[in-house]
């Protein structure tokens, strides 16, 4: 008989692992729990989450609990018999009565190589400090956040034209492969759980939109690397002085350049790029946009907006 398996997931990056799991046939995804329907947009519309889209294009039950720790939604698990439950990207903590329900526990798929980043931005932080690489985990989940003992790790190399988008749908389709490949091993007994290494541990705060604006005094790299670990949200910017207030700037693309001046100093502006200088050396911008504006390469950028050389932005 396939194992029973239910499935929680929220984000665009669990609908991969549902797809995956949905098409294994030694499993049997009995249900998908995502989060409830939220307003959306300046109407409020509501709108469903990516995990219930796909749930509902397979044809499979959906619960959607305002709270996993909910007793009727906990016996509603209860009555499904599973034998192991599958999670990604939920987005709430699983109470004890969860995580002890199924008799092959919970399995989380993690976009790090537990135990570095454990916590809600695990990509962006593998970029903004400069990884060589990352990878995906599978492990059995407990109380701690992200702290269970780990299953099975996936590794990728990051590139240099990795931005969090790029690398999110990598590590979706990289989780997702190593889930369905670890589950039946991991129920017959083949795979055993390892605790996480003492050393190493680090958390990957929750991402404010703030922290997508540069600071200039940085050295370039550290800003280069904050710019593909913020594209696509909140996105790289900073302000263009303007009358009667600063403009937004928003910095999609740029490489770092061998140059210097004062941080934030318009070095050259020409169909190459725009150079700015940094705290160390200096970014070269290729792709921008100015709020209220579409975005553009920088040589279409130039030729509806001067930048005088030596102009400073903040």
């Amino acid at each position: 008989m396939p194992l029973r398996v239910i499935f929680m997931g929220t984000a665009e990056l669990a609908g991969v692992s549902l797809l995956a799991l949905r098409h294994q046939p030694e499993l049997e995804v009995v249900a998908v729990v995502t989060q409830p329907d939220r307003p959306v947009g300046r109407h409020a519309q509501l709108q469903a989450s990516p995990v219930k889209l796909v749930a509902l294009q397979e044809q499979l039950p959906v619960l959607q609990p305002e709270r996993a720790r909910a007793e009727d939604f906990v016996a509603a698990l209860r009555e499904l018999r599973p034998d192991l439950i599958a999670v990604a990207a939920y987005g709430q903590i699983l109470p004890p009565a969860i995580l002890e329900l199924p008799p092959h526990g919970c399995l989380n798929v993690h976009t790090s190589l537990l135990p570095k980043y454990r916590g809600a931005s695990p990509i962006q932080s593998a970029l903004l400090n400069d990884e060589p690489e990352t990878g995906v985990t599978i492990m059995k989940m407990d109380t701690g956040m992200d702290t269970g003992p780990i299953l099975t790790q996936a590794v990728t190399p990051i590139a240099p034209e990795d931005n969090a988008q790029t690398l999110h749908d990598r590590l979706a389709q990289l989780g997702a492969e190593l889930l369905v490949r670890t589950i039946p091993r991991y129920a017959a007994g083949e795979i055993k759980a390892r605790p996480q290494p003492e050393t190493g541990a680090s958390h990957a705060p929750k991402i404010k939109k703030t922290d997508g604006q540069l600071d200039w005094t940085q050295p370039a790299r550290a800003l280069w690397c904050r710019l593909r670990a913020f594209t696509p949200w909140p996105g790289g910017f900073t302000y263009l002085p303007a009358t009667p207030h600063p403009r937004l700037l928003k910095i999609w693309r740029a490489e770092v350049v061998a140059a210097s001046g004062a941080a934030g100093t318009v070095l050259a502006a020409d169909k190459a790029g725009i150079v700015v200088a940094c705290g160390q050396q200096a970014l070269r911008i290729q792709e921008l946009q100015l709020e209220g504006s579409r975005r553009v390469g920088a040589h279409d950028f130039l030729l509806g907006h001067s930048l005088p050389i030596g102009q400073k932005w903040a």
